[in-house]
């Protein structure tokens, strides 16, 4: 299965490859302040294949809290945030929004609450290596590039 998914305005789009095809894709609700008020639910396929692309990297902003290990991507046109990031041992993984999905049936998403506070710093990369999208690339127009017309 290949998932569609962008932000608002599209600055942020990514596809996701998830084979085998899933029979579910368990969505987590995060119960941090941040998640919460932006209606943060994620998810990840270990095995996945996510391709991330920018059309301008200068209305992105990346926005880290409490630990600084993870990148929320917001657009800063929209404000929705598709794609979390986390670099780890010098490699990146990802997860991402569900609610930036396009072409997902909503009966395949399984909706469960997470709270990860009493994670220690460690458990938490560790939990992020396992579980998260591990073969991420961004791909970022060049802001000189010209664009086909519509």
């Amino acid at each position: 299965m290949v998932i569609h998914g962008a932000c608002h305005c599209r600055n942020l789009s990514f596809t996701l490859s998830w084979d085998p095809d899933p029979t579910e894709i368990q969505a987590r609700a995060c119960s941090c302040s941040f998640c919460v008020k932006h209606g943060g639910v994620w998810t990840s396929n270990p095995a996945g294949k996510l391709r991330v692309h920018v059309q301008d990297e200068t209305a992105v902003s990346r926005y880290a809290f409490g630990t600084h290990t993870a990148d929320f991507h917001v657009c800063s046109r929209c404000g929705v945030v598709p794609v979390v990031t986390s670099r780890i041992d010098d490699h990146l993984y990802a997860v991402v929004s569900v609610h930036a999905f396009e072409n997902v049936e909503p009966a395949l998403l399984r909706q469960v609450p997470v709270t990860f506070e009493e994670e220690t710093e460690a458990s938490r990369l560790a939990r992020r290596q396992r579980g998260w999208i591990s073969d991420v690339e961004f791909i970022v127009d060049s802001p000189h590039q010209e664009k086909a017309p519509a």
